[in-house]
């Protein structure tokens, strides 16, 4: 119960760096981002990925930092601290987070099992009718998968339950550099291919008659969803760090970090695919069907030692982000409900543990259960990035600028004006008009009321 009496904070800035960063880096930069690059014309889709990350990236991220710090609370209590009215925002949060772990510690799980596969070299194939029938297995089985998501859940529990300093900030200081090397050697390994030139050609630079306006909302929303922005994790984060922190440096460190490692899985994925003539518009199933036909294609040593870790990269990013997801809810428990961490780590997973278990069963048994022509697994999906993690964005950024207010904002921000923020007006200006309807139009589009 001490947590309740004396707050836990932050151990040093480069941990919080590190586990904000971590947040934000996930299976939306390793799995989502090339795939969607792919997708929508490669250097003409990170054009407008980037201005977004620029605009909204910043904006919101400061927001999210300035109210969980300027309250000291969970992702809740901050938003009651400062006006009893609006607590409400707070449980969207809290919500969505229930609904992202509902699908993520099952992907997680697929992550972990993959590593075994590559390990095992039951992937080493270029065949995709094969490899394309080994993952249907594997989701379609009622067994399998919640077998590997009971692992990746017991590995985020003994992380939260562990703390902020000794769980997730330790845990980021290892997990995030590991990341960043595994990532650079594959980097480094599929630029180093022939034919690479063509997939670095396809993904920088930029075709701007292919920047339309179903392009442009794509790479919005991929920015979005990619920062964990809406859905009370950088509030939650916030909330732990101290009032000496540099607020405006971390709200651009942290989103530079995160694209940097889109950029770079962009860099890892797709000139590996140009160079062995691959579709680099493959979908969702880029990363589990044509990552490893992709690298078997190097031989059969060097393609399992790079396929397996590229699935250890691919589930040290979800981890760091599951891992903030947890906390949102436990945050919740451990200081509006009184709750020990312990306890609160033990009732959070155990309602992830049977969300996870009906999202994997809608791909097997379930299957034939839909709602709107969506399996539970989906409708996870769609709960959280087309509806509450959106809306939850809109009305954080409405929130500082109108009910928290430019004079306590801007003031927390910049520790009492000890730090100089001479866009400081912009930033209020953006929260208040451009930042709201910009998400309007991305909420109406994920909802599909507004179709390009």
């Amino acid at each position: 119960m001490k947590e309740n009496v004396e707050r836990s904070q932050w151990g040093s800035k480069v941990g919080f760096i590190l586990a904000a960063g971590g947040s934000a880096v996930g299976l939306g930069n390793i799995w989502r981002f090339p795939y969607l690059a792919g997708e929508n014309g490669g250097g003409a889709f990170v054009f407008i990925y980037l201005i977004t990350v620029a605009i909204i990236g910043f904006t919101l991220m400061l927001a999210e930092f300035t109210i969980g710090r300027y309250s000291q609370s969970d992702a809740v209590g901050a938003f009651r601290k400062i006006d009893k009215r609006f607590g409400f925002i707070g449980f969207i949060s809290v919500i969505a987070a229930f609904f992202i772990m509902g699908f993520y510690m099952i992907v997680g799980g697929w992550s972990i099992a993959y590593i075994f596969k590559a390990v095992t070299g039951a992937i080493s194939t270029t065949n995709p009718d094969f490899l394309s029938g080994e993952f249907n297995n594997l989701i379609g089985s009622d067994i399998q998968p919640i077998i590997w998501g009971v692992i990746y859940i017991i590995i985020n529990i003994a992380i939260v339950s562990s703390g902020i300093n000794k769980g997730i900030e330790k845990a980021s200081k290892i997990l995030m550099p590991a990341l960043f090397i595994i990532m650079i050697i594959l980097a480094i390994k599929s630029l180093s291919l022939e034919g690479a030139m063509e997939g670095v050609k396809f993904f920088i630079k930029p075709n701007f008659s292919e920047i339309t306006p179903r392009v442009v909302l794509n790479a919005a929303g991929q920015a979005f969803f990619s920062l964990s922005l809406g859905m009370g994790c950088m509030v939650t984060y916030g909330s732990y760090l101290n009032k000496n922190e540099n607020l405006k440096k971390n709200a651009i460190i942290v989103p530079l970090l995160d694209t940097f490692v889109a950029i770079m899985a962009g860099f890892v994925i797709l000139p590996a695919v140009f160079a062995f003539g691959f579709e680099p518009g493959e979908g969702a199933s880029l990363a589990f069907v044509t990552i490893p036909a992709v690298f078997t294609t190097m031989g059969a040593g060097i393609g399992t030692i790079f396929t397996t870790l590229f699935f250890i990269l691919l589930t040290i990013a979800a981890i760091t982000s599951s891992i903030s997801l947890l906390e949102i809810p436990v945050a919740y428990f451990i200081e509006q409900k009184k709750f020990s961490r312990r306890k609160a780590v033990i009732i959070t997973s155990s309602i992830v543990f049977i969300m996870s278990i009906f999202a994997s069963l809608s791909n097997g048994s379930l299957s034939n259960f839909t709602i709107g022509g969506k399996n539970i697994f989906d409708i996870y999906g769609f709960m959280t990035s087309n509806i509450l993690q959106p809306l939850g964005g809109m009305l954080i950024s409405l929130f500082l600028a109108w009910i928290l207010g430019k004079k306590k904002a801007i003031d927390e921000a910049t520790n009492g004006g000890t730090i100089k923020f001479r866009l400081a007006d912009f930033w209020i200006f953006l929260l208040k008009y451009i930042i709201p309807i910009l998400i309007f139009i991305i909420f109406l589009s994920g909802l599909g009321i507004f179709n390009i």
